[in-house]
Order: C-alpha cells, then sequence, then structure tokens
C-alpha cells in the first residue's frame, strides 16, 4: 500500500467514526440547509442520493426539489464506470443496487447540472474524501467536460477534516452544506 493510500485508509477510518458518532445523535432537520440551498435552483436537474448506513439524509430536500424538476439518483453501471443518473421521484418503485443504496426499478437516465454528493471527510477547500472507489470523481469530471455542474458536498459538520489527503484527480466540491449551515470555502 503506498503512503497515500495509507493516509486515505486513516483518514477514512477516523471520519467513518466521527460520522457515526453524529449520525447516532438524532439530530432532526438535517436537511433543512439543503433545501435552503437547492431553493435558489429550482427545475434544474439535480442528482441526490440514497442514505446508507450512517451518511446523512438527503431525502426531504430531494422529495421539495422533485415538486420543480428532474430529481435522479446515482446508478453504479460497472466499476471503474462514471455513474449514470436515472429519475427518482417520492414512492417511486425502487430495487436494491450495488453496495446496498436503492436505486429506481425502471431506468430512466439523465444528466444532472447539480450533484448532492455524500462523502466519508470535507475540507475547507472543498476536498472530499469518499468511499474510494472514484465514482463520484469520474462522474464529475465527466459532467463538468460537458457542462458547469455544481457539486454539492452534504455531510454532517462533525465529518469535517483539517487536511486530507488528496489526489490531483479528486475533483473539488463547489459548496459544502451540514445539517448546521452552509460551510464557506477557503
Amino acid at each position: 500500500m503506498s503512503d497515500l493510500a495509507a493516509q486515505k485508509a486513516a483518514a477514512r477510518k477516523a471520519a467513518f467514526a466521527r460520522r457515526k458518532s453524529a449520525h447516532g445523535a438524532g439530530l432532526v432537520g438535517r436537511a433543512g440547509h439543503l433545501s435552503q440551498v437547492l431553493a435558489g435552483f429550482r427545475g434544474v436537474p439535480l442528482a441526490g442520493y440514497m442514505p446508507i448506513r450512517t451518511e446523512i439524509n438527503p431525502l426531504p430536500a430531494m422529495e421539495e426539489a422533485s415538486a420543480h424538476g428532474p430529481v435522479g439518483v446515482p446508478v453504479i453501471t460497472g466499476e471503474g464506470q462514471p455513474l449514470k443518473f436515472s429519475r427518482w421521484e417520492p414512492g417511486c418503485k425502487m430495487k436494491e443496487g450495488p453496495f446496498g443504496a436503492q436505486i429506481p426499478a425502471q431506468d430512466d437516465f439523465f444528466e444532472p447540472e447539480i450533484v448532492i454528493v455524500p462523502l466519508v471527510a470535507f475540507d475547507r477547500k472543498g476536498g472530499r474524501l469518499g468511499y474510494g472507489g472514484g465514482y463520484y470523481d469520474r462522474t464529475l469530471q465527466q459532467l463538468r467536460a460537458r457542462r458547469a455542474t455544481l457539486a454539492i458536498g452534504f455531510a454532517y459538520a462533525a465529518q469535517e477534516a483539517e487536511v486530507l489527503p488528496l489526489e490531483p484527480t479528486d475533483q473539488p466540491l463547489d459548496m459544502i452544506v451540514t445539517e448546521q449551515g452552509v460551510l464557506t470555502l477557503a
């Protein structure tokens, strides 16, 4: 294992522990600030995610946004491939996808202009540490090559790290929203 890979593994382990603790705190209104941000982009195609394990839940904000425009969730089509986004709406029929995340039972793919990105850790420079598969990095790179794409990291405030071990291929976040508010990036 390379030095950078070892640093990322250690950072992930510490961040998972912080996220688990924040998730277990029973905080209410977690997606309120995310809803406020998205209200400024009514009708813009957006992708969220179906939360797994201890991820912060964006579904209330996604439900509100779906009343104004298309909302999708990520679908993994293969290892090393960018994500695709299939249309989702509250109450639509779902099935289990890779890693236990729910995906729409019927594929209806589209390209979002806003992507709500789950994460393990973030820093105030817009750095993001994910699960290590590179899915969001490849996807954001591909989307940004075609058009301006806003990447919003959504996480518990406790997931913030002072410094993250990042690589040139790690795509930056444009904004970070937590249960406590919208963070100013350095």
